[in-house]
């Protein structure tokens, strides 16, 4: 279970229809399941499923008769586990798609990937448009695919959704992986960020194991935390005294902010070439 972050405008739909063969690159290689996706396209979609971030459907197909065609196109749905995604998904497969709201042509989307196994799922932005219960189904599907020995490569501007489901991340910005590695490697994406007012000397809070970029914002203090440090640092916080305090993941733009923007004017250099 691969994760593929950045930003909007970063180009990882770009980067994944030229996996998908709907675009043909002008520059570097790319294979898929050994094979060129250019010229190779019918054959490996037989063993690939996909689901874009933002579905359009034939509006005077019901939702049934989609997701059939789409399965179809890969040797056809298996009724038991339509059925069950059907039921799961609470999608209802008679509607006309014309009447359908984002989130079930999401949906539609979803069950047809899912409906017939896949060698390799490509999934750019599949939750958009999902609330938090059809979230939750949703990463239940994934990891049961990947219990049954698929490969999943997960597209996705939202931090925790990549952290919750992947093993293996690849960062990109303006063109360029800037860096690839599992998440316990990279440390500084399971930060939580704090924001305090306390009586705590900031020095005394910077030198605890774990605390990093501590800085003031007018009477608060704000810096990031390790995860495998939390306890320490609230126990600290506890003992000094805290009048307030929010704790929340870094936004990804703040990340991209803080660890890339450095590389940032090289790569937008580079990708202007």
């Amino acid at each position: 279970m691969h994760g593929f972050l950045g930003p909007n405008g970063a180009g990882k739909s770009t980067t994944l229809r030229v996996l998908l063969g709907l675009l043909r690159s002008n520059g570097g290689s790319a294979t898929v399941f050994g094979r060129d996706p250019w010229a190779d396209a019918v054959d490996i979609h037989r063993d690939l499923a996909y689901v874009p971030g933002d579905v359009s459907l034939w509006p005077n197909l019901t939702g049934g008769e989609t997701i059939d065609l789409l399965t179809r196109m890969r040797g056809g749905a298996e009724p038991a586990r339509r059925d069950r995604l059907l039921r799961e998904f609470e999608l209802d497969p008679k509607r006309k798609a014309r009447g359908y709201s984002k989130g079930n042509r999401q949906k539609v989307a979803l069950v047809a990937a899912f409906a017939r196994p896949a060698k390799l799922y490509i999934l750019d932005e599949p939750t958009s448009g999902l609330d938090p219960v059809m979230e939750s189904v949703f990463r239940a599907e994934v990891q049961r695919a990947q219990e049954d020995g698929a490969t999943v490569l997960l597209s996705s501007h939202i931090l925790s959704e990549v952290e919750q489901l992947c093993q293996r991340v690849t960062i990109i910005r303006a063109g360029r992986a800037v860096e690839t590695g599992t998440l316990a490697e990279m440390r500084h994406l399971t930060r939580t960020s704090f924001r305090v007012a306390t009586v705590a000397p900031s020095a005394q809070l910077a030198a605890l194991p774990g605390v990093h970029d501590l800085h003031a914002e007018g009477d608060h203090l704000a810096f990031d935390v390790d995860t495998d440090a939390l306890q320490p640092v609230l126990s600290a916080l506890a003992a000094a005294g805290v009048s307030s305090l929010t704790a929340a993941p870094p936004s990804l733009e703040e990340l991209f902010l803080r660890h890339y923007g450095d590389e940032l004017p090289v790569l937008e250099e580079a990708s202007a070439r």
